[in-house]
């Protein structure tokens, strides 16, 4: 069953350059963190696909352990794990943030 949810999970965060796997959905977050984060790549004008962790168990517990990242949000960029609301929250305060997306998307 691990390997599915993995497999289920790499899936996931290749169909988007951005994935973010939150509590809720970009139209609707369900909790603050997730908030947050939404609330900043929409600042940046980034496009970004969601996938909501409280719909789904083996999800929710699978990224965690894929990640190694205890909390939820998380945010990949090109499959790669950025980190949750607080690490982005300092990347975007620093400046650091869009320009490392920009990067990331270009090629």
């Amino acid at each position: 069953m691990e390997s599915e949810t993995n497999a289920r999970i790499e899936e996931l965060i290749n169909s988007s350059p951005i994935m973010v796997f939150m509590k809720g959905t970009k139209l609707m977050p369900q909790c603050g963190f997730s908030n947050n984060v939404v609330q900043i790549l929409n600042s940046l004008g980034m496009s970004f696909e969601t996938f909501d962790v409280l719909s789904d168990m083996e999800i929710r517990q699978g990224i965690k352990d894929y990640s190694n990242w205890p909390t939820i949000p998380q945010v990949y960029v090109k499959g790669e794990f950025i980190g949750g609301s607080d690490i982005l929250i300092e990347l975007y305060n620093s400046g650091e943030l869009q320009e490392k997306l920009e990067i990331a998307l270009a090629s």
